[in-house]
């Protein structure tokens, strides 16, 4: 069996944009390689500041938004 290693959301962000984005299924930042930066604006609740956050999360991993 594979073992992920999946890192938590970054702290930084908002209470808003956290539940925006665990009522649409994101629990770890792994999952944003999958998706573009317009998929996570178009949540309600997230805006430039919560993908800049995810964008640095993503960035000390070695990790960057799809396409």
């Amino acid at each position: 069996m594979l073992m992920q290693n999946n890192s938590a959301l970054p702290a930084g962000l908002s209470s808003p944009a956290r539940r925006a984005l665990s009522q649409a299924g994101y629990t770890y930042i792994e999952q944003f390689t999958e998706v573009t930066e317009a998929d996570v604006l178009k949540l309600h609740g997230t805006g430039p500041k919560t993908v800049e956050t995810l964008r640095l999360g993503l960035a000390a991993r070695g990790l960057s938004f799809a396409g």
